[in-house]
This record gives C-alpha cells, sequence and structure tokens, in this order.
C-alpha cells in the first residue's frame, strides 16, 4: 500500500507538471503573437525609411556621414541579445555558441582587435561571464537595459553605440541575435550597426529605379545625415523585437515539448498504478478465500 501511496503522490505530481506547462506554453503563444504585431507596426515606418534610403542613394551621389565612415578595426564591440528569464530550451546556450564563433571571425579577419561584449539580459550575462578569451571584456549595460525593454530605451542604447563610434572608442559595432523566421524556426545572427553599410541599399536602389528625377530640399547630403540614424534605430529596434519574439516562441517549443514528457511519464504512472492496485486486490481476494477454507 506504501508503494501505492507513493505512485498517487507522483502521479498528482505530474498532473500538476502538465498543467503548468501547458499554462506557460500559452501564455508564451500569446506572447509570440504579441511580438509578431510589434513587428507588423514597425514595418510601415522602417520601410519608408528604406525607401528614402533607396531614392537617396538611387541618385548616384556619394555621400558623406562618420556613420558609414570605416576605420581600421582596433576596438570592436558586440552586442549579444539572449534572454532574462529561464525555460525556453536552449535558446540561449546556441546564442553562446554562435557567439564565440562570431569573435573569432572578428580576430581572424580584422587582426586580432579588442573585442568589448555587451549581453542583454540576464541569463546571457551569466554565460559571458565564463568568456575566457584573450582580448575579450564584458561590459554589462545599464540598469534598465535588457531584453523586456521599451522601444525609448532601445533608441537611447543605440545613440549611446552611436556616440561611442563617433567619438572613436569602437571601430565596429555589432549585434548577435535570434533572428525569427517563424514559430518553429529561429537563426542566430549577426547585424552591423556601425559603421553603416549603404552598398546593400544601393544594389536594391537601382533594382528598383525607374529614372525618376527627384528635387531634395535642402540638399540630398543633408538628408542622407539625418534618415541614416533613423534607419539604424529602426534596425536595432526590429533586432529586439524579432530576438524577443524568438525567445518566447523557444519557449513554447519547450513547453510543448516538456507537456508532452509529463503527459507520456503519466500514462506510464498511471499504468504502473493500475496493474499494483489490481495486484492488491488479487492478494486481498486470495487472503479471504484462504481464510475461509481453513476453517
Amino acid at each position: 500500500m506504501a508503494t501505492l501511496k507513493a505512485l498517487r503522490v507522483r502521479i498528482g505530481s505530474v498532473s500538476s507538471s502538465e498543467k503548468i506547462t501547458g499554462a506557460m506554453k500559452m501564455i508564451s503563444s500569446a506572447k509570440v503573437h504579441k511580438n509578431e504585431m510589434e513587428l507588423k507596426k514597425l514595418l510601415p515606418f522602417r520601410n519608408q525609411v528604406d525607401s528614402i534610403m533607396g531614392h537617396l542613394l538611387a541618385t548616384g551621389q556619394e555621400f558623406d556621414s562618420p556613420l558609414i565612415t570605416k576605420r581600421d578595426v582596433r576596438n570592436a564591440c558586440i552586442v549579444v541579445y539572449g534572454s532574462d528569464d529561464g525555460l525556453c530550451g536552449a535558446y540561449n546556450i546556441n546564442i553562446f555558441k554562435y557567439l564565440l564563433t562570431r569573435i573569432r571571425n572578428i580576430k581572424d579577419s580584422c587582426g586580432n582587435p579588442e573585442i568589448t561584449v555587451i549581453p542583454i539580459g540576464k541569463k546571457i550575462a551569466n554565460a559571458t561571464k565564463k568568456l575566457d578569451v584573450a582580448g575579450v571584456k564584458v561590459l554589462l549595460p545599464s540598469e534598465g537595459i535588457d531584453s523586456k525593454m521599451d522601444g525609448e530605451t532601445v533608441n537611447g542604447f543605440t545613440k549611446q553605440l552611436q556616440s561611442d563610434f563617433e567619438q572613436g572608442v569602437y571601430d565596429l559595432v555589432e549585434t548577435v541575435y535570434m533572428r525569427f523566421v517563424s514559430r518553429s524556426k529561429q537563426v542566430p545572427e549577426t547585424a552591423t550597426l556601425f559603421p553603416v553599410s549603404p552598398e546593400k541599399e544601393r544594389d536594391d536602389s537601382q533594382k528598383k529605379t525607374d529614372d525618376k528625377f527627384y528635387l531634395f530640399e535642402p540638399d540630398a547630403d543633408s538628408i542622407f545625415n539625418e534618415v541614416l540614424p533613423m534607419f539604424v534605430l529602426s534596425t536595432m529596434q526590429e533586432i529586439t523585437i524579432e530576438n524577443r519574439a524568438s525567445e518566447q516562441a523557444a519557449r513554447v517549443m519547450a513547453m510543448q515539448s516538456a507537456n508532452d514528457n509529463a503527459k507520456k511519464l503519466l500514462e506510464e504512472l498511471q499504468l504502473e498504478y493500475n496493474k499494483l492496485r489490481q495486484q492488491a486486490i488479487t492478494t486481498e481476494l486470495l487472503d479471504i478465500l484462504g481464510g475461509q477454507t481453513e476453517r
């Protein structure tokens, strides 16, 4: 009977775990949907900035801005996005592994520069504390800068990175994050913030150009220098939201896996409980029949 009692307790525990993981999956699914809606809201602004950039670059003029100035990379900065909460499977582990690969690539391609890693999120911050690579230091961000930060905080953080690049603190600023492809697929990716590379925008604009003539007031270069920071801000906003959506999608998958495992374990425990219960009943019946026979 003690075994049956222990099994009943274990079945109750597993059943509770199944309900909890099911509820967490539903919450994470709702958060994924919320982040997808935020991405859709950001899209019109991002498209408009891209369109203006495309029109400017289609003129064929040469533009001058401190944000596009390429320098020898002596000091690089990698902003790595992770999560503040756990229970999201191998999400942070995959980002950390990709970060190590990116550090090696920068050191090999840029002549072994000093690299500053800025982790966004408590989990990835704990992982980066264990970094033991020569020439790499970890700089924790200011309070309030985390994976859940709002748009205003993202803008302030991006402007600080822009200021550091303009002042020569960093010669290269990159972000490592998890790109949201779909609810079932997220891939680690790198995006270069500074220096801004307009070549891709120029190539895209040349493909779309329809030979229209544009008049720019006050002049194309002034407009370019006003739009370029907006372009960087919209890129950083998109990266932050995509990473947040990827985190929740990874949590949905982790909770689904945990829920499936709990159901399977529950079925096995229920079957074992039924067998032991049937065995106990059979033993009692045999004892009763044995007692009657003796009399």
